[in-house]
């Protein structure tokens, strides 16, 4: 009997194997599953990224519905999404920018140039159009590894208590705007 069961253990490991692997290829590479949906915010406090004097918190962030959008002027997606952003900000949708700064890293010696950063953004603006209310700088990454943010750009859209309703990674274009986040936005009317 127990080399019986021994026998089966191949089998089930087979089994489970499969099943994990079929799930894999039949799923939607831009639907990654977060465990920040249905949470809020993370607490943070991070500098607006045009005035290193302003500071924001998630508690400023309370009291509207807003899309918070992970980008960052080295992402050719980010570029490609921003007139539609910009379009959708004409609508009276609220953006929040979360510049994701990817080449900086203080432990390998990197030096930061925030005027130099402040230039290069302010003419990606300038020629694509500028959706954001304002832009938060994560220079560390705190916030975008508390967000479970894997790369830009992604998008998180928080209701008015700041619970996260939505997050999408990949850009924002009309098709995914219609079928993903109106209907989330008619819900929270």
């Amino acid at each position: 009997m127990k080399n019986k069961t021994l026998m089966l253990v191949p089998f089930i490991i087979f089994a489970v194997l499969c099943v994990f692997l079929l799930k894999g290829l039949f799923g939607n590479p831009k639907e990654i599953e977060t465990g920040r949906i249905g949470h809020t915010m993370p607490t943070f406090s991070l500098p607006d990224l045009m005035d290193e004097n302003k500071r924001w918190s998630d508690k400023d962030l309370l009291g509207e519905v807003y899309l918070l959008n992970v980008w960052g002027t080295w992402c050719p997606t980010c570029l490609i999404e921003l007139p539609y952003l910009t379009k959708l900000r004409g609508q009276g949708i609220k953006i929040i920018g979360l510049y994701y700064e990817q080449n900086y890293d203080p432990d390998f010696g990197d030096v930061f140039d925030l005027p130099a950063l402040q230039s290069e953004v302010k003419g990606m603006l300038a020629r694509t159009g500028d959706p954001y209310q304002f832009n938060i700088l994560d220079l560390n990454r705190t916030l975008a590894l508390d967000l479970g943010v894997s790369g830009a750009p992604e998008h998180f859209l928080v209701d008015k208590n700041g619970k996260i309703i939505l997050h999408h990674t990949g850009d924002i274009n009309e098709r995914v705007w219609r079928a993903k986040f109106a209907p989330k936005l008619l819900e929270l009317q």
